[in-house]
This record gives C-alpha cells, structure tokens and sequence, in this order.
C-alpha cells in the first residue's frame, strides 16, 4: 500500500478514525510528571509531521506510534496492521524500542534505538516520525528544564541529566545524517540549548 499524500487542507476520515483511535489507547496516560493528557504529544508530533509534508500514513503513525510500545505489545501492532495497514505498522513497529513487559532497562533500549535509526533498511517514513517524537520530547525537556530545574529529570527511570544528554545528542547526529532538514536542524539547536542551560556534557 503505498503512502497516501493530503490534499492541501484535507483531513480524510482514516485520519480522523486514527485521531479517535489513539484517544481511546492512551485515555487516561499524561506526560511524564504532568497533568497534560498524551494525546496532546500525539497531536504535536503529528502536525509537524504535516508540516514536513508528510503523507497521511506518516500523520496516522504518528498518532499511533505508542501505542503498541505502551498499550498492547505486538498484538496491538497486529490490530493496527490490520485497521490502517502495513506502512501505518511499519513505522509504528519502527518507532518502538521494545515490546516486551516489562520493559528492559533504560539504557539497553535506548543504545538498541540508537542502532536500529542507523540501519539501512530504516525507511524515511520511521526517521520522520520519530525525528517529529524526539522533537517534541526535546522541546517539552527544555522548557520545562527552564520551570523545574534538576527536578524535571526526577520523572525518568534513570534520574540522570548526562543520559538523557547522551540520547538526545545521538539521536540529533543520527537525524542530520539520514534526514537532513528543518526539523532534524530544529532538534539539534534544541538540545545544544539544554546541553547549554544543564551544564552536563554528554557522556
């Protein structure tokens, strides 16, 4: 099936389903250590997915590119498969580090993410998705950074400014490699200016 593109101002109604459909799996799911609904991550990395240009099964994965990581595992991919077809998997398949519950620890899912963005065979579509996630993220990291301090790291398993630096930072290099553009530009000036305001080199 190939990818299909939007028509300027269009919204389908498989986009639409998929707005649904990703309320109705992440219904009651904030942010890390905030009272903001999840939904509105999914909604942000979908707009600038769009505004990449995008197509509509890039849009749909981005809204469901949780959704089998944190709600279902591999047969909640197999549903998607099955609701919005195999490119919509594709990049949601390629978007996750894990399936597995629990989850392995921090640092072995995030050095395999790492690797799998640099494999060949990692299509655009997955690197533009998930470019839009680490974006928002990065954003949502600093900005709060500026309101909290040392305490916005608290929410994350590892507790560590100088891991989330190291990700953060592989991840920028790995993007202006592969997908050179606005966005992948966007995310490295924003995570030199956490790096900047942290004052904890990258490890």
């Amino acid at each position: 099936m190939a990818a299909t593109k939007l028509s300027p101002n269009h919204l389908s109604a498989r986009l639409v389903e998929a707005v649904d459909e990703a309320r109705r799996l992440h219904d009651g799911q904030g942010r890390k250590g905030t009272a903001v609904p999840y939904l509105a991550h999914l909604l942000a990395v979908t707009a600038l997915v769009l505004e990449d240009g995008g197509s509509e099964d890039e849009a749909i994965g981005a809204l469901l590119h949780d959704a089998a990581e944190d709600a279902g595992g591999e047969p909640r991919l197999e549903a998607l498969r099955e609701q919005f077809g195999e490119p919509v998997a594709e990049i949601v398949a390629g978007c996750s580090d894990t399936f597995e519950e629990p989850k392995p620890p921090w640092a072995e899912r995030k050095q395999g993410y790492v690797d799998h963005l640099v494999k060949p065979e990692v299509s655009e579509s997955v690197l533009r998705v998930s470019l839009a996630d680490k974006l928002h993220n990065a954003r949502a990291l600093l900005l709060d950074y500026r309101t909290d301090g040392e305490r916005t790291f608290e929410r994350f398993k590892t507790r560590s400014a100088a891991d989330q630096l190291w990700y953060y930072c592989s991840l920028a290099d790995i993007y202006r490699e592969r997908l050179p553009g606005r966005m992948a530009d966007e995310l490295a000036r924003v995570v030199a200016e956490l790096e900047a305001a942290v004052g904890t080199p990258a490890t």
